[in-house]
């Protein structure tokens, strides 16, 4: 099955984390796992945007649809995808609806909840995917300048963030990502942790003009 461009799930994820693994022309995909790809997809799409009903519309929709296979591992890969979200745009804290089904995941879904919250083990670093392994090891602002995937970039961003490794390189690498990108919720919160840092150095030049740029980002659609 093609695809065309790659999904964010994908991008985020990695191939291993995939929802829908293993598709091809023969046999034919399962109508669930189009439709739970496609709702994640947009749903993430839409948190990023900041545009929280159309987010909370299709997270339903995806759920729903890998609820009928009856399989929880499926269920908690979905949740992965959305926390991750969430820590690109700086919502820190335990992936709770991914925690409920733990039990039931796979040690690689596992690993990616860990490293999301700044707890993974070292002998869990190989089952990441690939762009997360490389700035797990390294954890600097040129590993993470490297991935192409601008999703990826944030994540990664937030996990360093979260393990007090996000300098103010790379929290500017991370501003500019979802700046190009029009993401503006975790644009806006890049943005209000720049402000808060310029200001506890006591730049009120910088504090200034970074609250310049929320207010433009604010003319937008409104995080709700």
């Amino acid at each position: 099955m093609t695809l065309g461009r790659r999904s964010l799930g994908a991008a985020v994820l990695g191939g291993s984390l995939l929802l829908i693994m293993g598709c091809s022309s023969k046999p034919p995909v399962p109508d669930w796992q189009m439709n739970a790809q496609a709702s994640s997809q947009k749903a993430v799409e839409a948190y990023l945007s900041g545009n929280a009903r159309v987010e909370a519309l299709e997270w339903n929709r995806a759920r729903a649809e890998v609820a009928r296979t009856g399989r929880p591992d499926l269920l908690a890969r979905l949740e992965l995808l959305r926390c991750a979200a969430q820590v690109a745009s700086l919502m820190v804290g335990p992936c709770e609806r991914f925690e409920s089904l733990r039990a039931d995941a796979a040690p690689a879904e596992r690993a990616y909840a860990d490293y999301l919250v700044g707890r993974l083990q070292p002998e869990q670093a190989p089952m990441l995917p690939e762009a997360q392994r490389k700035v797990a090891a390294a954890g600097n602002v040129a590993t993470l300048s490297g991935l192409e995937d601008p999703l990826s970039r944030l994540v990664a961003a937030g996990v360093l963030f979260q393990s007090g490794q996000a300098n103010p390189t790379i929290i500017a690498e991370a501003t500019d990502t979802a700046s190009a990108q029009g993401w503006r919720r975790p644009l806006m919160s890049w943005l209000t942790l720049q402000v808060q840092r310029a200001e506890a150095a006591g730049d009120a030049q910088a504090a200034t003009a970074l609250r310049r740029r929320i207010a433009v980002a604010e003319q937008g659609s409104p995080v709700r």
